[in-house]
């Protein structure tokens, strides 16, 4: 069989086990270390598929069953196995053709107009939102949490993601008016103005979202401080303060990377901030798997700095601050993905077992990601003027400190004193 050949310039590292149809096996891999995982697949039809277009073949085998983990293994077991050895240079043919017919159709892949750009948020964020609620944390943060210590809760690591944000904004007085592009459920708007007293308007695309939004500002009592809107960034006209956008950035697609920090840039007032919060590779720009675009994130990309930067640049705006957060998403999935398991019949019940198959998949190759394959976070501060921020960096450590003991001075004390005495907290 032609996937028989293939399979050994893929498992290099670990360990495949594979049952046919008819019954037999076979064993690819074996000798060096790595993943360990075995798979049947069930009719003959799935085998030309996997070796004509893996890139989308093996998740949908995933959905309806055509590829099904055995022997105690899992659909993470087999991603994991699968990614590390594309990770430590095992090939697939049709792997690297599909890369190179998507790099050169990437501009029309990623085209986002204002239309196409609803439609792509309706396929994900406009579904059942019982759904988030099941496999979220309270406040609905579908974004990257903020792991100091490793230990936290993921509520714990959502607040202090939220916290970690602020700091970075500089809300050193009440009223200043933020604009949050991209608000998900609201919790950031919300939290910005309870705790630090900001005017926050919200802005999104999705009906789902735009109204559980309001609806928990109301609930909280700060509908006179946080509106929401359901309007495209690009609509936006009034200059800000502060502007923050969390997860936002892998929608706007490449070819409007500067038209967007433009944009950024017009609705800062002239001592304005912004922080743009997304997730990055590590290694360089590449294409989004074309499984992920069909069924996960239609006109989603997750760039590389390299194509970040220029486009900030070109807009004129000063970059103040970068910093990359590594395997916080990865461990942030883990907690969705043990909470999606733990929900997973009453989630079947709100849709069926492909949907949850899916997810499974979603989840799964989205935290192998960024434990095997260069995916990171990337929090860029941006101004429109060098004088709109201190010198350094202290500012934003100190605005930490002070959310970290809120009814007693932080404590004066250096660098490495610090992180001792936070660790000691975490523990204690």
């Amino acid at each position: 069989m032609l996937l028989d050949s293939v399979l050994p310039r893929l498992i290099r590292h670990g360990t495949l086990r594979l049952r046919r149809p008819d019954g037999s096996t076979a064993t690819f891999g074996g000798t060096r270390p790595g993943p360990q995982a075995a798979m049947a697949l069930t009719n003959r039809a799935i085998f030309r598929r996997l070796v004509m277009n893996p890139g989308l073949a093996f998740g949908e085998g995933y959905m309806d069953g055509s590829v099904e983990p055995i022997e105690g293994s899992t659909i993470y077991d087999l991603l994991d196995l699968m990614i590390f050895n594309l990770a430590q240079g095992g090939s697939h043919p049709a792997l690297r053709a599909g890369e190179v017919l998507r790099w050169l159709r990437r501009r029309l892949l990623d085209l986002n107009t204002a239309t196409r750009a609803r439609q792509n948020v309706a396929h994900h964020y406009d579904l059942n939102g019982t759904l988030y609620a099941l496999f979220l944390d309270a406040d609905l943060q579908y974004s990257c949490a903020y792991f100091p210590t490793g230990r936290e809760t993921l509520e714990e690591a959502q607040a202090l993601k939220k916290r970690h944000l602020a700091s970075k904004l500089r809300l050193d007085r009440p009223g200043l008016e933020v604009l949050d592009i991209g608000s998900g459920w609201g919790g950031l708007a919300i939290t910005l103005a309870r705790e630090h007293g900001a005017r926050v308007t919200g802005l999104t695309l999705s009906e789902e979202q735009l109204a559980e939004s309001r609806a928990r500002a109301e609930a909280a009592g700060l509908s006179d401080r946080v509106s929401f809107e359901l309007m495209d960034y690009r609509d936006w006209k009034r200059p800000m303060d502060r502007i923050v956008s969390v997860g936002m950035f892998e929608h706007v697609g490449i070819n409007h990377y500067t038209a967007f920090f433009r944009t950024v840039k017009a609705a800062l007032k002239e001592d304005g901030v912004a922080l743009i919060h997304a997730i990055g590779q590590s290694e360089g720009p590449a294409t989004t798997n074309p499984w992920l675009t069909k069924y996960i994130f239609p006109g989603g990309y997750s760039p590389a700095l390299s194509e970040v930067v220029p486009a900030a640049e070109k807009a004129g705006l000063w970059i103040t601050d970068i910093e990359i957060l590594r395997l916080h998403y990865a461990m942030t999935i883990a907690h969705w993905r043990a909470r999606f398991a733990a929900n997973r019949n009453a989630i079947k019940a709100l849709y069926d077992e492909r949907f949850c198959r899916m997810f499974e998949f979603y989840l799964s190759a989205s935290e192998l990601s960024f434990r095997r394959w260069g995916h990171m976070n990337w929090q860029m501060q941006l101004t429109r003027s060098a004088d709109a921020l201190p010198l350094t960096r202290d500012y934003m450590l100190d605005a930490e400190r002070a959310a970290a003991y809120p009814h007693d001075p932080p404590p004066s004390t250096g660098p490495r004193q610090q992180v001792k005495q936070d660790a000691e907290r975490a523990e204690g």
